[in-house]
């Protein structure tokens, strides 16, 4: 089963990367619903497992790989009246939706089986969609700022004059540069401020295209079951499974019908009736199945994901504690009241993400230093918030003067 599955390998190299622009409701999306229907498209296309998709007898001379073939391109079809238990427990039918039929009995035509891995391929290429969106929108801004900070720890201890590259992708800085390395990133922030107001609406836009994309993907996931996938999961549960028919075998049924029409001898068109066996709907089943709950989980997290983002919109310039909840998480005991204040009086939301993504990236000491250039940028370089917060005291000071000389 390994050796199946070890051409996605070299086509799913997702590793630990050192900048993360997004957050795990994304994940969910483009790295495991990707990667798990990229599996079932592999799953449904092997024989190893169940041999051939399709096996049809007849009672005639037509040869066994001209029947399957015909069968498995055309469409087969079941007997609705024959979804029968009572009649299937006393054997009047042999199998779920198989028995003698009328010209006026209603049947149920069954051609999905040759669309699956087609279905489940695109399904896998539409849940890569938002995030790849977001990284062509994001354009790799937060990866120039980090990398150029990596080493900026190690210099401090690197006492040489030249700067010694690692691998092609590394540098380490000596002392003397270090100080012109933070002020580019944080001359680089500070033009982010100015121009990339959209940051954060973009990326809430692919936050919510993800929720939309899963919603889509149920309800074309239903049309394409004829209408069965949307209680699939709950009547999957509700069953005991304890008789010889379950609601899978009216979905997915294990055996079904075939009508081949061929001329006879006398040049007459003669009707061949196949009984076709479905292997394939023995692995159907089970991929659906999964993915109902899968898909269900998916919503949750990305409902989770948006409510999160509405909280962040509402409390970022309103709460100093819901700030400090927030960066403690990702720089623990590098904020203080005065950061805490620059961060929600004076930044707005895009800014704010932003920000919080340079957090998330980079050593907390070396936020600490980044955030400490930052405001200093920010507030024309003054060195101190005390003395911002200073000109605010002294400013309400003043009015409560003047409100009490008027009274």
């Amino acid at each position: 089963m390994l050796s199946t599955f070890s051409v996605l390998s070299p086509h799913l190299k997702f590793k630990n990367k050192f900048v993360s622009i997004d957050n795990v409701a994304f994940k969910f999306h483009y790295r495991a619903t990707f990667t798990l229907l990229l599996v079932c498209t592999l799953l449904v296309t092997s024989r190893q497992y169940i041999g051939e998709h399709i096996r049809c007898i007849t009672g005639g001379s037509i040869p066994e790989h001209v029947i399957n073939t015909f069968c498995f391109f055309t469409t087969t079809f079941t007997v609705v009246r024959h979804f029968n238990e009572s009649m299937l427990q006393d054997g009047t039918i042999p199998h779920p939706g198989v028995g003698h039929m009328y010209a006026d009995d209603p049947v149920k035509y069954h051609a999905y089986y040759q669309w699956v891995p087609f279905v489940l391929f695109l399904q896998a290429i539409m849940f890569y969609g938002p995030h790849y969106i977001w990284r062509t929108i994001e354009g790799g801004k937060i990866k120039r700022l980090v990398e150029g900070l990596r080493m900026v720890e190690v210099s401090k201890y690197y006492t040489q004059s030249n700067a010694i590259t690692f691998d092609s992708k590394y540098t380490l800085y000596p002392k003397a540069e270090l100080d012109k390395k933070i002020e580019v990133v944080c001359e680089a922030f500070h033009k982010h401020i100015i121009l990339n107001h959209l940051w954060a609406p973009k990326f809430v836009l692919c936050e919510i295209l993800n929720l939309v994309n899963v919603l889509t993907q149920v309800w074309f996931t239903n049309k394409f079951l004829g209408g069965r996938f949307y209680r699939l999961g709950l009547d999957f549960i509700d069953e005991d499974f304890s008789g010889t028919m379950d609601v899978l075998d009216t979905i997915f049924p294990k055996v079904t019908k075939c009508h081949f029409h061929k001329y006879g001898p006398s040049g007459s068109i003669q009707k061949h009736d196949a009984l076709c066996v479905m292997a394939l709907n023995v692995i159907n089943e089970k991929i659906f199945t999964f993915l109902w709950f899968w898909y269900a989980i998916l919503i949750v997290v990305s409902v989770i994901a948006l409510i999160w983002r509405l909280i962040t919109f509402i409390f970022h310039a309103r709460s100093e504690k819901f700030n400090s909840f927030v960066f403690s998480a990702v720089c623990p005991g590098m904020l203080n009241s005065h950061d805490l204040s620059f961060i929600t009086n004076s930044l707005s939301i895009s800014d704010w993400i932003f920000l919080y993504y340079l957090a998330r990236n980079m050593d907390r000491h070396l936020f600490r230093a980044l955030f400490r250039g930052i405001v200093q940028k920010f507030y024309g370089n003054k060195t101190d918030l005390e003395a911002q917060s200073a000109k605010f005291l002294d400013t309400a000071n003043e009015e409560n003067e003047l409100i009490s000389e008027k009274h």
